[in-house]
């Protein structure tokens, strides 16, 4: 039928996924076709709203819930669901008749205004207001300037904002970027706004948000990162410091390393110096492909401050037989 549009083809699931596998394929997609991602695409750009919208139904229980009730009937005319309105199922489309910029060659939804008068006022872009013309006991009736002729409409043009872009810049932690995910912002103007946000954002991205600028005009996102207490981003490699007691350092083996996705184990090679560096290969940050940097650990070498006393009693024992002589190499 017209206009059905099968989400869940759309997003590639079963009918009976999940919530959690239906965010994680939203999420993987969104990325892939995100307009900022695949600029000029309009292809890709098509299909970024395919899957928006294919989301924001599978994702609420009561849309899906409705969504699978009504299968090939979903959204289409004088389909009403559950939530059913007076106007509901019954939609205009205005052709050449210069009304205003915003409503010219625009579908019309009835079931958004309580009567047909607030619907021709807003469609003119009027303010209706009532005057008095005597001084009779007021009634159902006569507070209706249609149903009375005692009552006078007069009609005021409500002035509109002109369409303009506006930009606003928001700061992320790095594992927020680097996952994406729901974010709720709040503008300069004191708008509240909930937005999905791909994976794998990088310093200097703009995130474009439709019609949510001054007048319906876009609103674009720049992406900041905050500095990270334990991550260096640079360029798409992260660096970090990693401490390591003597032994380690000596004798070599298994360590575990922090990294955006988790606890790694890393393996050291024996005879390590404080400051070397080693590369985790592939663990890094996503760049515009999707192709990942590297994580470079620098090794740092510590003591303990305050040694047990078999600690202590095993280091003098050391001190006693190594033959190391880290000083007779000074060149003086």
């Amino acid at each position: 039928m017209q206009n059905f549009r099968n989400y869940y083809q759309v997003l590639g699931v079963s009918q009976d996924a999940p919530i959690e596998e239906i965010k994680r394929v939203y999420r993987r997609l969104a990325r892939q076709y995100h307009p900022d991602l695949n600029p000029g695409d309009k292809a890709a750009e098509e299909k970024f709203k395919d899957i928006g919208e294919a989301y924001s139904i599978l994702s609420d229980p009561d849309k899906r819930a409705q969504y699978d009730e009504y299968s090939q009937f979903w959204n289409q005319k004088g389909f009403q669901g559950r939530n059913k309105s007076p106007f509901s199922g019954f939609k205009t489309t205005w052709g050449n008749r210069q009304t205003s910029s915003r409503r010219t060659s625009e579908e019309m939804d009835f079931a958004e205004y309580p009567d047909f008068n607030t619907f021709v006022d807003q469609l003119l872009g009027r303010r209706r207001e009532v005057r008095t013309v005597n001084n009779t006991t007021p009634s159902a009736e006569a507070t209706d300037p249609y149903r009375n002729p005692r009552k006078k409409a007069v009609y005021k043009a409500v002035p509109r904002e002109a369409r303009r872009d506006i930009e606003a810049r928001l700061t992320l932690p790095l594992e927020k970027a680097y996952t994406g995910g729901t974010e709720r912002i709040r503008i300069e103007d004191g708008r509240s706004l909930e937005v999905n946000m791909p994976s794998g954002m990088i310093p200097g991205q703009r995130i474009r948000l439709r019609n949510q600028g001054i007048g319906g005009g876009d609103l674009f996102l720049k992406i900041n990162l905050s500095p990270h207490r334990f991550f260096r981003l640079e360029r798409f490699n992260l660096h970090c410091q990693v401490p390591v007691t003597p032994a380690e350092a000596v004798l070599g083996g298994e360590i575990t390393v922090p990294t955006l996705d988790g606890w790694v184990k890393m393996r050291i090679p024996p005879g390590l110096t404080s400051g070397q560096r080693l590369r985790l290969a592939n663990k890094g940050y996503p760049n515009e492909q999707g192709e990942r940097g590297d994580q470079f650990v620098e090794i740092q070498i510590v003591v303990p401050q305050k040694p047990s006393p078999q600690e202590r009693e095993l280091y003098e024992k050391l001190r006693q037989i190594e033959t190391f002589k880290p000083r007779n190499d000074l060149p003086i």
